[in-house]
């Protein structure tokens, strides 16, 4: 029998990072969501799939407040946003991280635009510098630490804009098609952060996309602290299974599956199957 790998229940970690409470929402009165409900509970991922136009960017777009449900309740970190001011919400984003679809540079080099989001943290130059070079490794840029935006290809202000949501380790992340347009080797390197993330920081997360490669890679493979100390990277195997990263998906509106990856493999359901053929 497998052994279970997840964190010892905390007081913090009862409460869900996020929790989508039969949220709905319509564009030209034409429902996108219809009543969905789930939660992503502390340390957690939840891998939202689906076909195109199916609300899965909306349901980040919603969970970050910039957009507002037409009915329900959405919690972030405790924290009814659903019809919270845009000044009220300035604080809670202070403590997540968003990778979405377009990308938006300042207008200051990549370096300045990363170390940014590290202002609120307290870091001194050494630790900000450090940490920024930390996540421009991660998407490749190590060279592009001086550069400005309009200097930049499309793909790398797409891994600048990664790097920065990266950086500090936001206790909670949301990522919306991330490796879209990144080379195969800058795919797996964000891949295994956000599996070290999830797995040695316990950050929560929501990641989006379509790739069924992505899928089984992020739920196969556990990163864990070996005896010297070394972070490893080892896949899945007959000695654990993962249940800190479940499946969602969506058609027309609701949630069809909301489970762990090895039922979403054997499932028979037909729109399943369509999509993973």
């Amino acid at each position: 029998m497998k052994n279970e790998l997840h964190p010892l229940p905390t007081l913090s970690n009862l409460l869900p990072a996020v929790d989508f409470r039969a949220v709905s929402i319509a564009f030209d009165s034409a429902p996108l969501l219809d009543c969905i409900s789930f939660s992503v509970p502390r340390g957690q991922m939840r891998i939202i799939i689906g076909p195109s136009n199916c609300g899965k960017s909306t349901i980040i777009k919603l969970a970050i407040g910039l957009l507002k449900p037409d009915s329900g309740q959405i919690y972030l970190a405790g924290e009814e946003i659903s019809k919270l001011p845009e000044e009220e919400m300035f604080p809670l984003r202070d403590h997540i991280g968003v990778v979405l679809q377009t990308d938006a540079l300042f207008s200051m080099s990549v370096a300045e635009n990363v170390a940014y989001r590290l202002s609120h943290l307290g870091l001194n130059d050494e630790e900000t510098e450090t940490e920024v070079r930390r996540v421009l490794h991660i998407v490749g840029l190590d060279d592009a630490y001086s550069l400005m935006p309009d200097e930049l290809s499309g793909g790398m202000s797409r891994r600048a804009a990664i790097a920065r949501a990266l950086a500090g380790s936001p206790p909670t992340m949301f990522y919306d098609s991330p490796c879209s347009g990144l080379d195969p080797i800058t795919s797996r390197r964000l891949m295994r952060e956000v599996i070290r993330q999830r797995d040695i920081e316990q950050v929560s997360s929501i990641y989006v996309t379509q790739n069924l490669d992505e899928v089984r890679y992020l739920c196969s493979h556990l990163c864990e602290v070996d005896a010297n100390g070394e972070t490893i990277l080892r896949p899945e195997n007959n000695a654990f299974c993962l249940i800190n990263t479940r499946i969602l998906m969506l058609s027309d509106g609701h949630i069809i599956f909301d489970n762990e990856d090895e039922f979403f493999w054997s499932a028979t359901d037909e729109k399943i199957q369509e999509f993973k053929s």
